[in-house]
């Protein structure tokens, strides 16, 4: 019994450990953001902020070019995901139910592509685009963005793909379907998990992407990510402020994550298996 209850007992103890590891800075950036300037920089932390204030949040919404920072994120995000799903859907059926040579080296670039930290080619992506006289434009960032999510797309809906049977394609060609209309009506609908999985991927890689923005887009069309380091003050850095921020950043992200959850889990998961 003792043993049974020890058993039962010690995963769920750990996984509240971990809950609150994860949790506990999330919900200090949120707590923060409604303190005081004299709460947040007291010797003794304030944990619950009752009597809170919005102050944070109105310098926030009211900073320069917020709006436009805002639509410029939606902007280069939405375009990203979408034009990675377009093509990363094509790829991965072409690798997954075609043979042709050099299937297997297109698959092991993809998969050393994904491998590879995108930082370590910030140099030579700012040497194209400034050679093309591109700066401070949304094209170039929406365009690497969506290179950025590309391999991982490709891998996962080539799971998905490669578990929808062949016969269900089959059988509607043999009741009149081309290949193409056949994909459309009756494999894509089978893959909203894998849509689902990748799409919030790509949402968050690109909503959150700062080292790009930042030596692409320094002086103008920029995104969110560079909104939130000028919060200065004469005396340092507006912690509130800055806190006030980044909830206001994190919310578009915790939006798509609950709307899309259930699908995207299970897409994360049963495209890493398949396949």
């Amino acid at each position: 019994m003792r043993r049974s209850l020890f058993g039962r007992t010690w995963p769920n103890a750990v996984a509240v450990v971990l809950f609150v590891f994860f949790v506990f800075p999330v919900y200090w950036m949120v707590a923060t953001s409604f303190k005081k300037d004299t709460d947040i920089i007291s010797s003794t932390p304030v944990f619950l902020p009752l009597n809170g204030t919005l102050q944070h949040f109105t310098r926030a919404f009211h900073s320069q070019g917020f709006w436009t920072l805002v639509l410029d994120s939606i902007t280069v995000t939405s375009l990203s995901v979408i034009c990675s799903l377009a093509i990363a859907l094509l790829a991965a059926f072409a690798v997954t139910r075609m043979r042709f040579k050099g299937r297997k080296a297109f698959l092991l670039v993809i998969m050393i592509a994904q491998m590879a930290p995108w930082e370590v080619m910030v140099i030579a992506v700012y040497m194209i685009v400034r050679d093309s006289n591109m700066l401070n434009s949304l094209v170039p960032l929406t365009a690497f963005y969506m290179m950025m999510v590309l391999p991982f797309t490709i891998l996962t809906l080539r799971g998905f793909i490669a578990a929808v049977p062949k016969e269900l394609e089959e059988s509607a060609m043999v009741d009149g379907c081309s290949r193409r209309q056949a994909f459309v009506k009756v494999v894509l609908p089978l893959l909203a998990p894998g849509l689902m999985a990748t799409s919030l991927f790509g949402f968050i890689t690109a909503w959150n992407e700062y080292p790009l923005v930042l030596v692409l887009n320094k002086e103008s069309a920029q995104t969110l990510p560079l909104w939130l380091t000028q919060f200065q003050t004469n005396f340092g850095d507006d912690w509130g402020a800055t806190m006030a921020a980044s909830t206001v950043f994190a919310l578009p992200i915790l939006v798509v994550f609950f709307i899309l959850q259930r699908k995207a889990v299970g897409g994360l998961t049963a495209g890493a298996v398949k396949g």
